[in-house]
């Protein structure tokens, strides 16, 4: 019997390895904002934030095989351009983040700045949100809510309720900022009633994983201030809102209107190639430096750093966060516009949409949108869901993504969502 290549994958990778979509995509090909698979069908995709500035940049590339053929070692050896990229990256942020410890993925990244917290402050609790995912390490994936540790959760993490657009925190969206930051508190006491104490908290600015709530900017004015009375560290992770994604803001924090002390960041950096980085101040990073005697073989080696520099310069060139604001916009109004009885709430931020499904009864409609997703896949556009219960529409393009790409998508879904049997 001929081999799948799916048997295949678990004969070689071993059990349980996800894919997306229940007939998994067999991908050979990308360009901007499209892919196309082995039988030369083309997708829209409106869904992978890595290939931030488009599948393939001709510059990008080039950037990448000019420096390949030149020099790559790492940085233990002098080198420009890693210096040049932090620097210049350094200059967007506001706030006194200016020196960077390069890493390979967000993963990395993020178990640093966790560790940074802890050098600063002598602590070792942590807060996070109870949807969230923030990497694979041992120490982040404690933070991660899709699958509990082994074990359970460790006594010095604590989760507090997300923040949710339709469902608030508290029960009313006027008085969610407040009742969000009372759990932040309550989780500050009881990490210092069982001796570990507070060493920060670690959220995406979006709360993208949670759902992408509608949050005014400085919802977390009250969070902010309770975490510096208890001496611990706001640390942002930006994988997800950084780049110019929210349109209005090169970062997620600034949109929302705080100063973390820590700023993570990977996947689109490099527009698939491998590289993330941790950025603070330097009060923080020479606690971190003195208490860890850190080094990454791969993190800002030369290649890497001509890659995430290659994508600062079609971002500007090609003006993509004024592209993602006034996109973003126009995908908002046309996709308000759809009718469907159980469309709930209609959410963005620049090149981020989630479209949320509840039944008549008011209950999750996660198995409806996982038969929307498929068709929509069907059709052609790649998207996925997010949010607690897996209701909500995810849609997060490669930054490229125009008026005439979202006209595709809004009109398939309004022929998918006419096909689609409505089952809770």
């Amino acid at each position: 019997m001929t081999e799948t290549m799916q048997d295949r994958r678990a004969r070689l990778m071993g059990p349980n390895v996800p894919t997306f979509y229940r007939e998994p995509l067999h991908l050979v090909r990308g360009e901007g904002v499209w892919l196309w698979d082995k039988s030369g069908k083309r997708y829209l995709d409106c869904y992978n934030n890595v290939p931030h500035v488009g599948h393939c940049h001709p510059h990008v590339v080039q950037a990448i095989c000019a420096q390949a053929g030149q020099l790559n070692t790492h940085t233990r050896y002098l080198h420009d351009t890693v210096l040049e990229y932090i620097d210049r990256l350094g200059a967007t942020f506001g706030h006194g983040t200016t020196q960077a410890i390069m890493t390979c993925t967000g993963s990395e990244a993020n178990d640093i700045a966790l560790r940074m917290a802890q050098a600063v402050t002598g602590k070792t609790g942590i807060i996070a949100t109870d949807n969230t995912y923030h990497g694979n390490t041992a120490l982040v994936s404690q933070l991660s809510t899709r699958k509990p540790p082994i074990g359970g959760y460790a006594k010095n993490v604590k989760l507090v309720p997300a923040p949710d657009s339709r469902v608030p925190v508290g029960g009313t969206v006027e008085g969610q900022a407040a009742a969000f930051a009372a759990n932040v508190a309550r989780a500050v006491q009881e990490l210092e009633a069982d001796g570990f104490g507070l060493s920060g908290m670690l959220i995406c600015p979006l709360f993208a994983n949670e759902g992408l709530p509608d949050l005014a900017p400085g919802f977390l004015d009250p969070t902010v201030a309770v975490i510096r009375a208890a001496g611990g560290l706001m640390i942002a992770d930006e994988v997800q809102p950084g780049f110019g994604r929210s349109g209005s803001h090169f970062w997620g924090h600034d949109r929302l209107g705080f100063a973390p002390d820590v700023v993570t960041m990977g996947k689109p950096m490099g527009n698939g190639h491998p590289v993330a980085a941790v950025f603070a101040t330097p009060r923080v990073m020479g606690a971190f430096r003195d208490a860890f005697g850190y080094f990454n073989t791969f993190g800002g080696n030369p290649v890497s750093a001509a890659a995430a520099m290659a994508v600062l310069d079609v971002i500007e060139r090609e003006g993509l966060q004024d592209n993602a604001r006034t996109t973003g916009a126009y995908m908002v109004d046309r996709l308000r516009a759809v009718q469907h009885p159980w469309i709930a709430q209609v959410r963005g931020a620049g090149q981020f949409y989630g479209v949320e499904f509840v039944t008549e009864s008011g209950a999750p409609a996660t198995a409806f949108v996982a038969d929307v997703i498929e068709g929509m896949v069907a059709n052609g556009v790649i998207l996925n869901n997010i949010g607690k219960h897996r209701n909500t529409l995810k849609m997060r393009p490669p930054m490229p993504f125009g008026r005439e790409h979202a006209d595709i998508v809004v009109d398939t879904l309004v022929q998918v969502l006419a096909q689609t049997p409505v089952r809770g």
